[in-house]
């Protein structure tokens, strides 16, 4: 332990798995950030979809790290990343099926009757 931060955690991992999932988490918050800057500057459902669907990253790290200092339990461990497993690939499916669909300001350039022209 060094300044209160378990290096091998309650399961015995290697300072190297502390280290992986430290750079996966800020590496996922950077990635995750720049989805939300774009959502901010298109103000689309789509991007929106995205940015979340990325953000789950972001909470697979927290959950790894939490498992790992033995905050959480093997179980809820399994159970909240495949949950966020699960939550990342129902918001990517919706922002795909969203990409054959107008959004407002689209669809006020195409005619305005929320269908576009084909």
């Amino acid at each position: 332990m060094i300044d209160g931060v378990p290096l091998a955690g309650t399961h015995g991992q290697d300072p190297v798995v502390f280290a992986l999932l430290t750079l996966a988490g800020m590496l996922a918050a950077v990635v995750a950030g720049v989805a939300i800057a774009a959502f901010v500057r298109r103000r689309s459902r789509r991007y929106l979809l995205v940015a979340l669907a990325l953000s789950t990253l972001v909470g697979r790290s927290a959950v790894g790290l939490g498992a790992y200092g033995g905050m959480i339990g093997p179980r809820l461990h399994h159970q909240l990343e495949h949950g966020l497993d699960a939550a990342m690939a129902a918001l990517v499916i919706a922002a795909v099926y969203l990409v054959g669909r107008p959004n407002r300001t689209e669809a006020a350039r195409a005619g305005g009757d929320g269908e576009g022209r084909r």
